[in-house]
């Protein structure tokens, strides 16, 4: 019995995907999962042949059970993770148990943004940034003096945009930085210059140390409290000048880690200065990235991943080429579910590839304050990237949430 190890899943989008996906290709799925929800609800998780309840932040915890499955003869040939934080702890134990095709002291730290700064700091790409150490004073009148304002003040730790702030005056950035401080006592503070321009999001996998870009997407960012991307567009053809440049970084990136088999993702902007690396992550985007690259080039870049892992050669060619563009829908105001109306309208309008919408009746719903509060999006394709916006813009204002404030 030929299995494949998932830990932890969203209960949908890229890291679902990635289960379903094996499970086509043949394999034996288990998932080890410590969401008690997840549990309860198994008879909704039919791609997942075996569910493990274990604490997946507990490695000996895991190792017991990847020990107990091989002596019942399950042949584990990779341990995997789509989701933030365990792409380097599936890789720890892959490299204990199974052949790892990846490179886990890469993946460490891709997953944390300290890292990535401090091995990628002497780059073009890097912004200017500073470290505060949990145990340090706060250097703010060095910052001011060396940074310009608007400047950025983040977590290391931070995933789904959950601890980046926006600081617009001294007051407001050691204001911020006192209450990320309280926050994660224990955590580094990071301080950035504040990069203007376009943002991209980069797909890509790497084989034989090779950088193989799967899709350039541009990023629709609304700043209120938070920066949350609402919108994303898949370029089916990239301009020359954009694809140079950013294969040159990830290719800068590839030799600086020595990264020779992975899969990874890029947010980055081409500035004035030209191309500064926001962030990187060793892993697809969540949410609906699988399903716009299949919109958009016809593979799904999960299983052409899961292949990848397995020590297989991935296939990436598109068998066809369309603009896809996905807008996500947040709440303007804080309350409980009541209904939402509009799905059905939605789906019926020109190019419209998928209407999702994640919340159940009696969810509380807020104003977004991280990626994870974006409760809805259409995936539509067009001739254009404006036509594909168009459609999708247009299907996504009849989604209504209809909350009873509390």
């Amino acid at each position: 019995m030929k299995a494949i190890i998932f830990i932890s899943t969203n209960k949908s989008g890229s890291s679902r995907e990635a289960i379903k996906a094996a499970e086509h290709m043949g394999y034996f799925t288990i998932l080890f999962t410590s969401n008690e929800k997840q549990i309860q609800q198994r008879e909704e998780y039919t791609d997942v042949h075996k569910m493990v309840s274990v604490n997946t932040n507990n490695l000996d915890n895991m190792r017991e059970e990847i020990s107990k499955l091989q002596t019942k003869g399950v042949d584990i040939k990779t341990i995997v993770s789509f989701v933030d934080p365990f792409v380097h702890t599936a890789s720890i134990l892959c490299d204990e148990f199974c052949h790892n095709y990846l490179l886990s002291s890469a993946i460490e730290i891709m997953e944390n943004k300290e890292k990535t700064r401090l091995s990628l700091k002497d780059q073009p790409y890097t912004p200017k940034f500073f470290l505060i150490k949990p145990d340090e004073s706060i250097p703010t009148d060095t910052i001011c003096k060396q940074l310009n304002f608007p400047i950025i003040v983040k977590s290391p730790k931070s995933t789904g945009s959950k601890d980046v702030l926006l600081a617009t005056g001294k007051e407001q950035l050691e204001k911020h930085i006192e209450s990320l401080r309280n926050k994660s006592p224990d955590n580094s503070i990071m301080i950035e210059e504040y990069i203007e321009g376009e943002q991209y999001l980069v797909e890509a996998l790497v084989h034989k140390h090779k950088a193989r870009i799967v899709g350039v997407i541009e990023q629709e960012i609304t700043k209120n409290k938070r920066f949350i991307i609402t919108g994303y567009g898949v370029l089916a053809n990239v301009p020359v000048r954009i694809r140079t440049g950013i294969e040159q970084v990830l290719q800068s990136i590839i030799t600086e880690l020595g990264i020779e088999n992975g899969a990874l993702h890029l947010e980055i902007r081409l500035s004035t200065n030209g191309w500064k690396l926001i962030e990187i992550n060793p892993r697809i985007s969540g949410g609906a990235m699988n399903k716009m690259i299949q919109a958009a080039f016809g593979f799904s870049l999960v299983e052409e991943t899961l292949k990848l892992f397995l020590g297989k050669s991935p296939a990436l060619v598109p068998k066809h080429k369309k603009y896809v563009f996905t807008k996500y829908v947040v709440s303007t105001k804080k309350g409980i579910l009541e209904k939402v109306t509009g799905k059905g309208r939605a789906k019926k309008f020109p190019g419209v590839v998928e209407v999702y919408v994640k919340p159940r009746i009696g969810t509380l719903l807020i104003p977004p304050l991280s990626m994870g509060h974006r409760y809805a999006y259409v995936i539509a394709t067009g001739s254009s990237l404006e036509e594909a916006k168009t459609h999708a813009n247009t299907a996504a204002s009849e989604i209504t949430f209809h909350l009873k404030e509390e």
